[in-house]
């Protein structure tokens, strides 16, 4: 008896301490799977969007890109429940965020661009130390354009003489670049793959934060961050 009454006082006890299993209904952890995806892909289309409309001035989509950036990846921690897979969905983000923001002036050098054969005569930056390259270039026909060709760098740097093919947009809005930099095919598959990663990360982020949830022993978010 003393026994018995031993062990029936102990059990209570003994579930006390017994981790709780928080009860997550699957379809729950789904629909926040979902609308992670959903804002991914959001936030590549309105950068790309911001940056469309705003054509010549680069700062304002990449700001917006950041920031979004940002957003996906707070409510990656928040479905995760862990830092791991944030930290790796930086790497997509990149790809997310050139694409969209060079995908747009890119595009609008394909669809409307002059194209011009060109020879370098002057560099701003000769006989300087500054790596800001500014080239006044000629035409064919011995016309100097009144727009110069940037380039900011000290690797495979043109020189006055070359000969270049480049792009320029005859509104003024997008700045002239190189014929062969031009690439807004690419840049648009660098920004459905960099949102396609996200896909993947946030359906591996929802899986894992359903189990962790289950699993749940009602520590805070701060804490479970840390595992």
């Amino acid at each position: 008896m003393p026994g018995g009454i031993h062990g029936s006082m102990m059990t209570p006890a003994c579930r006390e301490q017994e981790p709780s299993v928080e009860a997550v209904a699957p379809w729950k952890s789904v629909r926040r799977t979902l609308a992670v995806v959903v804002l991914g892909w959001a936030a590549a289309a309105g950068t790309g969007g911001v940056a469309y409309l705003t054509l010549g001035s680069e700062w304002i989509p990449i700001t917006v890109g950041v920031v979004l950036c940002l957003a996906f990846a707070v409510a990656l921690i928040l479905l995760h429940r862990a830092l791991w897979l944030t930290v790796l969905s930086s790497v997509p983000a990149l790809f997310v965020l050139v694409g969209a923001v060079q995908y747009a002036p890119e595009a609008a050098l394909e669809l409307r661009g002059v194209r011009e054969n060109v020879v370098i005569v002057a560099d701003s930056a000769a006989g300087t130390s500054s790596n800001n390259h500014r080239f006044t270039l000629r035409t064919t026909n011995g016309d100097e354009l009144q727009e110069k060709l940037g380039y900011d760098g000290d690797v495979w740097v043109p020189e006055v003489g070359d000969r270049l093919d480049v792009i320029r947009d005859p509104k003024g809005d997008v700045p002239m670049e190189q014929a062969d930099d031009v690439d807004a095919a690419g840049r648009m598959g660098g920004l459905i793959a960099g949102a396609a990663g996200w896909t993947l990360i946030a359906v591996l982020a929802g899986w894992r934060g359903h189990v962790r949830r289950r699993r749940g022993r009602g520590e805070s978010l701060l804490l479970q961050l840390a595992w």
